[in-house]
């Protein structure tokens, strides 16, 4: 399936978010990874990530939520879903 170019664009910046706060240097990063078990983050890492992923893409990241968004593509779909929207 070919991502439209929002979605290509979305899953980019969201993947170079995830490769600057967590000092990732191979560029190919599996959208199945874990933040955690895979990426090796920890709770700081992921505090820091939301941060940085509210700023890039303009709207709140709720805690709860972000603790429900466990792998990347769970953080790209909802980046995905949530781009447009007027801040909280």
């Amino acid at each position: 399936m070919e991502l439209s170019e929002a979605q290509a664009t979305t899953e980019h910046r969201v993947k170079t978010i995830i490769r600057e706060q967590l000092c990732i240097s191979n560029p190919a990063i599996d959208n199945g990874a874990s933040f955690q078990t895979d990426l090796g983050a920890d709770s700081l890492d992921i505090v820091e990530m939301t941060m940085t992923l509210e700023d890039e893409f303009g709207f709140e990241i709720p805690d709860s939520k972000m603790l429900q968004l466990t792998t990347v593509q769970s953080v790209i779909d909802y980046c995905a879903a949530n781009a447009g929207k007027v801040p909280a």
